[in-house]
C-alpha cells in the first residue's frame, strides 16, 4: 500500500509523518525504515526506527533510488513499512517521473507486503489523477 501525504512545502507533513512512523513502531511487529535527506529529525523518532540518510549513498536518479529501495526490502524480510521525507529530493523526481515511481513502489510493496509513506511537497491539486487515490493527508 502507498499513502501519500501531500502539501506545499512548509505545511507541516514532516510532523505528520513523524508521527505516523512512531506510531508504526508502536503497532507493527515488523522493522520500519525512515528514508530522509539528513539526519535532522534523529531525536524525534522512536529508536525502533532505523533512520536513513539517502544523501549518505551515491543515487543520482529515480532510477538508482528504486534500486535502493529494492535492496532494502530484499535484505530486511521483517520490513513492513517505509517513510520516505522529501520524497521528490531523495527520490530525485523531475518532470514526469513521478507517476512511473510511483507505479514501480506500488508494485514492491505489493509483491513484498511493505507500505511505503511518502510526503511529496505538492498541492494535492498538482498530482495526477491517478495518484490522488493513494492520497491520505492533503494539507
Amino acid at each position: 500500500m502507498i499513502q501519500i501525504i501531500a502539501g506545499e512545502k512548509g505545511k507541516g507533513k514532516t510532523k505528520i509523518l513523524i508521527e505516523k512512523a512512531n506510531q508504526a513502531a508502536r503497532d507493527l511487529k515488523g522493522n520500519v525504515i525512515y528514508l530522509d535527506k539528513n539526519n535532522k529529525h534523529m531525536y524525534e523518532l522512536s529508536n525502533r526506527i532505523r533512520l536513513i540518510n539517502v544523501k549518505d549513498y551515491c543515487i543520482e536518479n529515480s532510477s538508482e533510488f528504486i534500486g535502493f529501495i529494492c535492496g532494502l526490502v530484499s535484505q530486511d524480510h521483517d520490513l513492513e513499512a517505509v517513510f520516505l521525507d522529501s520524497f521528490l529530493n531523495i527520490a530525485f523526481i523531475e518532470g514526469d517521473l513521478l507517476t512511473p515511481t510511483l507505479t514501480k513502489l506500488d508494485k514492491i510493496s505489493k509483491e513484498y507486503n511493505v507500505d511505503f509513506i511518502i510526503s511529496i511537497s505538492m498541492a494535492e491539486y498538482s498530482l495526477p489523477e491517478i495518484i490522488r487515490e493513494n492520497i491520505a493527508v492533503a494539507l
